[in-house]
């Protein structure tokens, strides 16, 4: 008797370690790094084997629960049946206390722990037992994995194995911010990073330079003229355009100028502008900046026109644009850098209505949405639904935006100030007054909410002048 009973309790003692062997097998396989996996898969064989697993993720799953429950139910049938012997019916009681103990603590916490703190290191370890495993108890796997989507699809679940809740841009981009919330990736590095995963998001409407901020030539200008337009510009290439501005005819680099210059012994004009100038190229506004930076690559070319669906000429995109997307603005001796965005002492900044949302975001550390519009003012026009007036402020997505000037129908200069650093109005109390009463609140009707459900907007009263003056035409 003391024989049996020894060899049992033996056995219960390697069936819960079997079971840790599963749970840890389990958590370590799943919480095993796939990038190291693929890096050590050239020299070390077990990690070959982790990746054939991973590549049938249910299958191995199925096979380890399948076998983790059935080394559970074994044991705590087999220390049932010891402890009813030795305590008659109280012995049920006793079992289930003792067995849940041991298995929450000896084969779940414990290995599950460990696989988390070291995952790689168990995923090669357990590699091959789990193999094993998998061919043991991959076809039974198999078949409940089967009865179980006949069941799930009979209520109407649909499952696609095939689909991922997240692709691989959208994990890389939050272990990014993961990373940099807490301190393992500065802000730098972070846009850096982001600003690459964002290059087959963006198109290269979202980055050209508009049409209004071209800095176009006229072809049939004289020789002399064009060479001056050229040398006073901070542009090394210029759209030539004729008859009208629209006709872009040619591109005229700096350097082909200034060798027909050499060449002309300083008489500039005896240059043939039609010469020297190259075709332009024109790339659709909805090409991605991935595929155009491919195309700038394969050309070998930094500069391209960019048109809408009909043809028109919408602004310019070069490749210095689409690299600052990534490294963030690029300025050298020669550029001429308007910021745009001046900081004031109060908490805002005054931004020009053409600064890009992407750009005031990477600048300033905030998430205005860019998805309904390129720049600040056209933000302001898609949350307002109407074309502002100067004066006007509007509240929204936690910003306080005043229109400040305007040109014809474009917002030139705006103040945009966090709705944290307003400043928040003293409640003048009078001395020994008593505290009113609460009214109960009235209920709102259907059109009250409809009307607070949009962008709060507060209109500057006639004769009484606001907290922002627009400028007068003297500051333009």
């Amino acid at each position: 008797m003391t024989l049996t009973l020894a060899i049992t309790i033996g056995i219960i003692a390697a069936l819960i370690v079997a079971s840790a062997f599963f749970s840890g097998s389990e958590t370590a396989l799943t919480a095993a790094s796939r990038a190291r996996m693929h890096q050590l898969e050239k020299t070390d064989r077990r990690a070959r084997v982790v990746n054939m697993l991973l590549e049938s993720r249910q299958r191995l799953i199925g096979a380890l629960l399948l076998g983790n429950n059935l080394v559970n139910i074994l044991a705590s049938a087999m220390a049932t049946n010891v402890l009813i012997s030795l305590f008659g019916d109280a012995g049920v009681v006793y079992a289930t206390f003792v067995m849940t103990a041991l298995l929450v603590i000896f084969a779940e916490v414990m290995p599950k722990t460990y696989a988390i703190l070291h995952p790689d290191r168990v995923a090669l370890a357990v590699s091959t037992p789990v193999r094993l495993v998998v061919l043991v108890f991959g076809p039974i796997a198999k078949a409940i994995d089967m009865i179980v989507r006949g069941v799930m699809q009979a209520f109407g679940a649909k499952i696609d194995s095939s689909q991922q809740l997240l692709s691989a841009h959208e994990e890389l981009r939050g272990a990014i911010s993961l990373h940099h919330s807490e301190g393992a990736v500065v802000k730098e590095d972070r846009d850096m990073l982001g600003g690459i995963l964002d290059l087959r998001d963006l198109q290269v409407s979202d980055v050209m330079v508009h049409r209004t901020e071209m800095r176009t030539i006229n072809a049939d200008d004289p020789p002399e003229k064009i060479v001056q337009e050229v040398l006073a510009s901070p542009n090394t290439r210029l759209p030539l355009w004729q008859e009208e501005p629209d006709n872009i005819i040619g591109v005229l680099h700096a350097r082909d100028m200034l060798r027909a210059l050499a060449a002309a012994k300083g008489d500039a004009s005896a240059i043939d502008i039609a010469a020297i100038m190259t075709p332009p190229w024109f790339v659709p506004d909805t090409t991605s900046l991935q595929d155009q930076l491919n195309a700038f690559l394969r050309r070998k070319a930094h500069f391209a026109l960019v048109v809408d669906e009909y043809g028109e000429v919408m602004g310019l995109v070069t490749l210095e644009d689409i690299l600052e997307e990534i490294v963030g603005d690029i300025a050298d001796e020669h550029d001429i850098v308007v910021q745009g965005v001046r900081p004031q002492p109060d908490g805002s900044i005054i931004v020009d209505g053409s600064v890009p949302i992407r750009d005031l975001n990477r600048h300033m550390d905030w998430s205005l949405p860019d998805d309904e519009a390129t720049t600040i003012a056209g933000l302001v026009i898609h949350e307002a639904r109407q074309i502002p007036e100067p004066g006007q402020a509007f509240t929204f997505h936690g910003f306080r935006f005043q229109v400040l000037r305007k040109m014809r129908n474009r917002i030139a200069s705006l103040r945009i100030t966090p709705l944290a650093k307003l400043p928040k109005p003293a409640a003048v109390k009078p001395a020994g007054a008593e505290p009113a009463e609460p009214r109960p609140a009235e209920p709102r009707s259907a059109e009250a909410k409809r009307v607070t459900s949009k962008p709060a907007v507060e209109r500057p009263v006639a004769g009484k002048p606001t907290d922002e003056q627009p400028p007068t035409s003297s500051d333009r």
